[in-house]
């Protein structure tokens, strides 16, 4: 029997992993943006997640941008991460969201991502590296980039998991690079902005991450009328196995390391590779 022919079940390294995506439209009330992640967290947690991925800016937005972005910032020990933390440890999951950090300098903010996990501890932060400056909008005279640096992952279950941002997504040495640090979970919060043929890219750029890399990625959005919703999550042979519309909600994939083991053990892909990724 050749290994790619062996049974799932001698090929797993443990049970199915429940993960949330939560799609709903931030705005400048902070208290209101809470209030709707704890209801959507405890509806993920009564589905059976144990990991809920929201989208980015989700302790804040507000369209078009504008001052109250810096005026709304905070730092990793500020109230919004201290909320996510009493959250993730009451309702016992691994809870991952955007925020608007403060910088050094003042003078631009972080479009930050967190993961919070359920002993209430920051397990990773990432701050967004490729800023989108596309399709008329100008997120660079408002956000300081990230800067590049060993990714920050987190192990849930038998998955080690890393983050990367809405426009990131349009770059495959991100999801590439934390592939290599051994991600095969990638979460992506996203604001991805409504127009001509945008959610088609949107899926599209999802799938491919995941097909190409032979992971899942689990991918939360706004919703509209400035998102596209769209939610989705997305296994390593480029199957979408759990989804949303348009609606505030939260769907839960159960996602199976053993998913990642057959497919590589198909598709080699990433061992037959020929080139690397480097930083320019």
């Amino acid at each position: 029997m050749t290994r790619s022919s062996l049974p799932a079940s001698e090929l797993s390294v443990g049970g199915a992993l429940g993960v949330g995506i939560a799609q709903f439209a931030p705005g400048t009330d902070k208290a209101a943006n809470l209030a709707v992640i704890t209801r959507l967290c405890e509806r993920a947690a009564s589905r059976g997640a144990s990991l809920v991925v929201f989208p980015e800016y989700s302790s804040f937005f507000a369209d078009p941008f504008g001052e109250g972005f810096l005026e709304n910032a905070e730092r990793l020990d500020g109230d919004f991460v201290t909320m996510l933390s009493a959250l993730a440890a009451r309702l016992e999951m691994h809870i991952v969201a955007g925020m608007i950090e403060t910088t050094a300098g003042g003078e631009r903010f972080s479009n930050s991502v967190v993961a919070v996990a359920p002993s209430g501890e920051l397990v990773a932060s990432y701050r967004k590296l490729h800023l989108y400056d596309a399709f008329g909008s100008h997120e660079s005279e408002f956000v300081e980039p990230g800067i590049i640096e060993a990714p920050e992952t987190f192990a849930v279950g038998d998955f080690t998991v890393g983050l990367q941002t809405c426009y990131d997504i349009r770059f495959p040495e991100v999801t590439r690079r934390l592939v290599d640090a051994g991600v095969d979970l990638a979460l992506v919060p996203a604001e991805w902005v409504r127009g001509v043929l945008k959610e088609h890219h949107w899926r599209t750029l999802v799938t491919a991450r995941a097909l190409e890399n032979t992971i899942y990625v689990a991918a939360a959005d706004h919703t509209p009328p400035i998102g596209v919703g769209a939610s989705l999550v997305v296994d390593p042979m480029g199957v979408t196995i759990a989804s949303l519309a348009e609606n505030e909600d939260v769907a839960v994939a159960f996602v199976d390391r053993a998913r990642v083991e057959n497919v590589r053990f198909i598709n080699p892909a990433l061992s037959l590779r020929r080139f690397g990724v480097r930083e320019l």
